[in-house]
């Protein structure tokens, strides 16, 4: 079990960096608002890993080629928009408005959930069972990307402006990131 804590926690580094940029960028995240982006993620990292766990070997290269490539351009207009909206003379001056609507918080959930897909086929080789697995993974991500939405209001709060510039350039690098892996 501790092998999976342990993927579970690498695979929710990602998660829990969006939803740090997702605590940044929102104004007056409430602690609610940081339950729900856990919620998200977690959910997405669960059902990930089952799919990948239960439809893993009928997946083929190509299949999660396509999905880097979604998951590449996801975070890459995420991660552009904050760049761009940080970058906005306007934006220095009201703050940068941004929405935890269930489209965008699904939208970064899958993006940043793909790599438990490949996990999810890889947990065949371990003891553990799928079920109970894929509950560690999700409950991990829940609870990482839930305080990183609560760090990124603390941290949003006084540097906005700069948390933003910097989140927009994580997202940017995570689809990078998972672009390279997939073609490399």
């Amino acid at each position: 079990m501790l092998s999976v804590f342990l993927l579970a926690l690498s695979l929710a580094m990602d998660a829990f960096a969006a939803a740090v940029c997702c605590g940044v960028q929102a104004k007056g995240l409430q602690l609610r608002d940081s339950a729900r982006i856990g919620l998200w993620f977690g959910g997405f990292q669960t059902g990930m890993t089952l799919i990948g766990g239960l439809f893993g070997h009928q997946l083929s290269q190509w299949l999660w080629q396509i999905g880097a490539l979604v998951a590449f351009g996801l975070l890459a207009f995420l991660g552009g928009r904050m760049l761009w909206e940080g970058l906005s003379p306007q934006e220095a001056q009201t703050g940068i408005k941004y929405d935890l609507t269930p489209g965008s918080l699904a939208a970064l959930a899958l993006a940043t959930s793909l790599d438990a897909l490949a996990a999810g086929i890889s947990l065949a080789y371990l003891d553990t069972g799928l079920l109970a697995a894929s509950g560690v993974i999700g409950l991990v991500a829940l609870t990482l990307s839930a305080a990183g939405g609560f760090l990124g209001r603390q941290i949003g709060g006084a540097l906005r402006r700069w948390a933003g510039l910097a989140g927009g350039a994580v997202l940017l690098l995570l689809g990078i990131r998972i672009l390279l892996e997939a073609i490399g």
